[in-house]
């Protein structure tokens, strides 16, 4: 029974009363023989009557200290509990010991009060340092109720509505112009404008519950500046491609034409076939300019992939067996079988298989591929004995190449294949030995 039931039914008593009663009922049998023993012992009428109030005295004194040694600590309990229960972890108990059973319940609840103090510390830190870092981050949040109601935003959330926290806090969605965010897919991109911009913005959505209800939270993100920001990257690092290729060609174009002009004013012996070598150079070198031209509309324009039912081991053996200049070890794995776009595909291994053997046979070393399946992804291996990766952090970057007569475009090239197909290409020096080691993977079902 709940302890307020305990207190309002009727006729029932209280845990101090009885407690009263036990140690009454505990002393009434020595009591009543002492008083009787007094009363016919033959003693004095005055002592008699002395003697029964100094016992009837003693006894609900000690009735009344036992009420006490049992209720005092009690309270002391109860009022520690409720002052936990307000959030007051200040007071302490006296009276705490291990070694009994009371003193051990007020030792367990002042060690609680401790405990929920410092959680509370850590609370109210860690709230203070998350209103901080929503304070800070450069993308709006917006919590909302299960109604659509605005419950929370930050500064950033703020700028994008230019409207301060306190107009907008408990207004609805629509009304604030976000009832888009909280419909369509929990993350997607969209093309919008709010009073602070418009442009691309990235919506993310995801639920909570505060209170026992159910919120969801919205963080809205500006794509528009790092879009810009990788666009002027790109734009750049194409232009320097293109302006070192396009001065390899026109520097030596300019200074042969300057050579025939004047070969031409002078006219000295034999200098028909002067000019046609000239001629020669000018022609070899647009033609160069011409194909790289062409090898960067290649790259560009990489078709999308047809996906098809494509087994790993006739892909992997049907490339190997391609490449003449040295033997290829093939480690097989399981039975596999791929949906992807196979000729796209063996372009991928073509290129790596072939890098892997230029450079085993720059050091007399040897060539190795290999698959496994791993967690549903088809991981796909090319390793070689060669002197390994001198530039790394220029590997993928379109037209940069170590090779006296490479067109800089086939990592490029395969890594573009296997992000169009879901999945990854990475190249790294081997760490037990001298070479490299290309892994491909990808995912099994297309």
């Amino acid at each position: 029974m709940e302890p307020e039931e305990e207190k309002t039914r009727p006729g029932r008593l209280r845990h101090e009363q009885r407690v009263l009663l036990l140690t009454l009922a505990a002393g009434l049998p020595a009591t009543l023989f002492a008083l009787i023993y007094l009363w016919t012992g033959g003693f004095p009428l005055k002592v008699q009557w002395t003697l029964t109030v100094v016992f009837l005295l003693c006894w609900a004194g000690l009735g009344a200290a036992v009420i006490g040694e049992v209720v005092r600590p009690l309270q002391t309990l109860s009022n520690l509990l409720g002052a936990l229960r307000e959030g007051d972890f200040s007071i302490r108990a006296r009276g705490e010991n291990p070694d009994s059973p009371l003193g051990l319940a007020i030792h367990e609840a002042n060690i609680l009060g401790q405990t929920l103090r410092e959680q509370r510390l850590g609370a109210l830190e860690a709230g203070a340092l998350l209103r901080k870092v929503m304070a800070e981050i450069d993308v709006a949040v917006f919590a909302f109720d299960g109604d659509g109601i605005l419950r929370l935003t930050n500064r950033a959330g703020e700028r994008l509505m230019r409207c301060p926290a306190a107009r907008m806090i408990g207004r609805g969605a629509r009304e604030l112009g976000l009832g888009d965010v909280l419909e369509g897919p929990i993350r997607r991109t969209l093309e919008a404008g709010f009073p602070g911009g418009g442009g691309r913005w990235e919506v993310r959505r995801s639920t909570f519950r505060q209170g026992g209800m159910l919120h969801q939270l919205v963080v809205v993100t500006d794509l528009s500046r790092a879009l810009r920001e990788e666009e002027r990257l790109a734009w750049q690092r194409l232009i320097r491609v293109l302006g070192h290729e396009i001065n390899n060609s026109l520097t030596p174009i300019r200074s042969i034409a300057g050579s025939l002009r004047e070969l031409v004013r002078r006219r000295p012996t034999d200098w028909e076939s002067d000019l046609c070598n000239g001629l020669e150079v000018v022609e070899g070198r647009a033609e160069a300019l011409g194909r790289f031209l062409s090898a960067y509309t290649h790259l560009t324009r990489l078709p999308a992939p047809v996906p098809r039912e494509v087994a790993v081991d006739e892909w992997v053996r049907g490339v190997v067996e391609l490449e003449r200049r040295l033997p290829i070890r093939v480690r097989s794995g399981p039975p596999t079988m791929i949906r992807a776009d196979g000729d796209q595909l063996g372009q991928l291994l073509i290129n790596l298989v072939r890098n892997a053997v230029d450079a085993a046979l720059e050091t007399g070393g040897g060539v190795e591929v290999s698959w496994r399946v791993e967690e549903g992804r088809l991981e796909v291996e090319v390793v070689d004995e060669g002197q390994g990766l001198t530039d790394p952090a220029n590997l993928f970057v379109p037209f940069y190449t170590t090779k006296s007569e490479g067109s800089g475009i086939g990592l490029a090239l395969a890594r573009q294949i296997a992000e169009t197909h879901g999945g990854t290409l990475t190249l790294e020096n081997r760490a037990d030995r001298p070479g490299c080691q290309a892994r491909l993977q990808l995912p099994l079902t297309g």
